[in-house]
């Protein structure tokens, strides 16, 4: 719809410059154009469109909206490419302009998107070729940092929502072609390593020359041993101090303690990634750590350091704390030491410089927690005022809010400690299969071990995924397995289960594949409301990936595909599809062919996998 849209506001644009061409090249010479302000249709009975321009011209025409409206019809009406595209127009209260497009556009769109595997989406570099003229142009990447686990950590519920979020927006970057940068800003540096390396040292010294004789479960345990340590004993802390030294100096002995914890750390971490099919390339503090004095020096330089009280920081513009004064950014400790936020500051330079010392990226997208918020407002404000992000970069923060537990609580065990991503995992496919067992005994189904295992992990995940991605990111989201599992309402089973409808209409009998792919010479054919209903929504997709792409928004494409799938269910419970007569048959299977892909194309953007049978 998103194409049809463009031209239908193309030919709004030429009917108001014919009609009002002293105000269009005022508005020309101001650097605008004249707005036709069209925007999808409010309901259905206004038709697929509607036109606002006419509204804002009133006042500087000196002119009612409703003439003004009507004399841009009575110029639409004399475009013949416009009556191809849409049925004569109507004017409608003030002066709005509804337009409606002709049904053989509109099923002209389904045939074109049957033989797409991209379902009419454009990519970017085609976008950019046609604007251009000229193809070939290399695209900067996008960087999406997101997940960010810290070593000798495990991964907890908190990292749930930054690794899917920030997975599902990578993935629809690179759907609509962009390169993609997938970064795990993993937490590998820092003063915490001066105590777990003196730990290591002093109570398991034979971690240093057997391989694995820490996991990760007894990783846990030993990083808060150290921390009681380092909190406790003096000794233990001047020491753990010292050590940090060393290993920022290079010791080869604390390098080896250093790397062996993050190795392991790495292994277990990559057990839940593979699990949620995540991809990302880790790109942990230390690798910023030689690029930190770079940040001192350009900010120096540029006259933007300031030395408050031993410690050298920048002073937001702004931002004032309680007492009214600026609240800084601190760059360098008094110590000499360096922060997170030096390190954020490194990465933002290296991203966005050029090659071979950084990555020329021109949009970076930082996944976490809403709790940050203030933290990446102050950096990117120090990063702007660097003049380290070239004209037209992008530097955004998605920011989300908490997992709560069905208390509105912050979600906690029984005994309130932490969830563990893996344990939370775990329950999520334990109950899935409870219910298919229970589903397939009522039903007297019987099914394989491997059938029942794999619809359950493809349940239990994609309920989990969904029922995060659904919600307003911004928002804090109330986790509830007996909500996201269930197979009626906004989830992932109900979603599951409408590809599942359409696979089953496959295997009675209706040829989703070659009889689908047309209609006959005289093409898709379509005469029922719910099928008009049905073919508006599935050309709504293309649409809502810009909007997902621009506004870093996933629960728009959820709710997207949770609306597709109400559709399509009302139309086959009420328009009969295998039991049609020939023509009409051909068609319906086109659209439930249609519907499928369109699934199967959003979820697979959302990281969830569809299944044939459930």
């Amino acid at each position: 719809m998103l194409r049809l849209a463009q031209a239908l506001d193309a030919h709004l644009r030429a009917a108001m410059e014919r009609a009002f061409p002293e105000a269009a090249a005022e508005a020309s010479a101001a650097g605008r154009a004249l707005d036709p302000q069209l925007a999808p249709a409010s309901k259905p009975e206004f038709g697929d469109f509607q036109a606002n321009g006419a509204l804002p011209l009133a006042k500087p025409l000196g002119q009612p909206p409703r003439a003004i409206a009507t004399a841009i019809v009575e110029q639409l009406a004399a475009d013949p490419a416009f009556a191809e595209l849409c049925e004569p127009p109507q004017i409608a209260g003030p002066g709005f302009i509804n337009l409606t497009l002709r049904p053989e556009r509109l099923a002209a769109e389904v045939q074109a998107r049957l033989g797409d595997p991209r379902l009419g989406v454009p990519s970017v570099a085609v976008e950019a070729a046609a604007a251009s003229g000229a193809a070939g142009a290399a695209l900067a990447p996008v960087i999406v940092d997101f997940s960010s686990p810290n070593i000798a950590k495990e991964m907890h519920v908190g990292h749930l929502r930054s690794t899917i979020i920030g997975d599902s927006l990578a993935r629809v970057l690179e759907f609509r072609g962009h390169p993609v940068l997938r970064l795990n800003h993993v937490g590998d540096w820092g003063t915490q390593f001066g105590m777990l390396i003196t730990h290591l040292k002093q109570v398991a010294p034979e971690a240093l020359t057997t391989a694995d004789a820490v996991d990760l479960g007894d990783l846990v345990a030993f990083y808060r041993q150290a921390k009681a340590r380092f909190d406790e004993d003096e000794v233990f802390q001047v020491t753990s101090r010292e050590e940090v030294v060393k290993l920022q100096g290079g010791d080869p002995v604390s390098r080896k303690a250093w790397q062996l914890l993050c190795d392991q750390s790495r292994r277990e971490f990559q057990k839940i990634y593979d699990r949620l099919d995540i991809r990302l390339n880790e790109r942990g503090e230390s690798f910023y750590n030689p690029y930190l004095e770079g940040v001192v020096t350009d900010l120096d330089t540029s006259g933007l350091l300031v030395t408050d009280d031993g410690a050298r920081c920048v002073f937001l513009e702004g931002v004032s704390g309680k007492d009214g004064k600026p609240l800084p950014v601190i760059v360098q400790k008094s110590d000499g030491g360096f922060n997170y936020a030096t390190t954020d500051l490194a990465a933002i330079r290296y991203r966005f410089g050029a090659a071979p010392e950084g990555d020329g990226a021109r949009r970076v997208i930082y996944v976490t927690d809403a709790g940050q918020a203030n933290h990446f407002a102050g950096v990117f404000q120090v990063a702007r005022r660097a003049a380290w992000i070239p004209e037209g970069g992008r530097l955004e923060h998605v920011p989300f809010g908490l997992v709560q537990g069905e208390d509105g609580k912050k979600l906690k065990t029984r005994a309130g400690d932490t969830v563990r991503l893996r344990d939370l995992l775990d329950e999520a496919v334990e109950r899935a299969e409870a219910d298919l067992r229970r589903r397939l005994a009522e039903e007297e189904r019987s099914e394989d071990e491997a059938f029942i295992q794999h619809v359950a992990t493809t349940v239990g995940l994609a309920a989990v995924k969904y029922a995060d991605l659904s919600q307003n990111r911004i928002t804090n989201y109330q986790f509830s397995f007996d909500r996201m599992l269930a197979l009626q309402g906004n989830t992932a089973p109900y979603l599951l289960y409408a590809v599942v409808r359409i696979a089953g209409i496959a295997r009675k009998g209706g040829d989703l594949g070659a009889e689908a792919s047309g209609a006959g010479p005289e093409g898709l054919h379509f005469t029922e409301p719910q099928e008009w209903t049905l073919v508006r929504e599935l050309l709504k997709l293309d649409a809502v990936i810009a909007e997902v792409e621009e506004e870093l928004l996933p629960n728009r494409l959820c709710t997207y595909l949770f609306e597709l799938s109400q559709v399509f269910n009302r139309f086959y419970d009420q328009v009969p599809v295998l039991k049609a007569e020939q023509s009409a048959r051909s068609s319906r299977l086109a659209l439930c062919r249609l519907t499928a892909d369109t699934l199967r194309l959003g979820l697979g953007l959302l990281g969830i996998p569809t299944l044939e049978r459930m």
